[in-house]
């Protein structure tokens, strides 16, 4: 793995039509070997998830996304199909479904651009869309 600086920019659009918007930009770590890639960081006060470190995983099958620590979750995205998780918080947990419209990627070796777009429900409840856009790039030091 190496040293990246990884850009994110969260949009979320509720059912009443309200838009939020959180940008992050961080330090972390990229790994891409056999079409795999794989960043990962430590979230902050800024998101909400201080103490929980998250993973994604860009493949063949789609991507994974993992969160260890205060809050532990894994979310997988592939495009047209519509995967379930179970979403735990300090209150219980609840069944959370991710309807995924699509999912751009330019991962190499070097990092790139990876884009989701996907429909979040809670419960069966349409909570809204949501996207992810994402840069990771080599910090080359100096």
């Amino acid at each position: 793995m190496k040293d990246a600086i990884i850009s994110i920019t969260g949009i979320q659009n509720d059912a009443s039509g309200e838009k939020d918007s959180v940008e992050l930009i961080t330090a972390g770590q990229y790994g891409f070997e056999n079409g795999e890639g794989r960043f990962t960081y430590e979230e902050s006060d800024l998101t909400g998830l201080d103490g929980t470190r998250t993973t994604f995983t860009i493949g063949p099958m789609g991507v994974v996304l993992r969160r260890e620590g205060n809050l532990n979750s894994e979310m997988v995205f592939q495009q047209g199909r519509k995967n379930f998780f179970l979403y735990e918080t300090p209150f219980g947990s609840a069944t959370m479904g991710v309807d995924t419209r699509r999912i751009d990627t330019t991962l190499d070796e070097h990092g790139g651009d990876l884009e989701l777009d996907y429909d979040i429900d809670f419960n069966h409840t349409l909570m809204g869309r949501n996207k992810f856009k994402i840069n990771v790039r080599e910090n080359h030091h100096g």
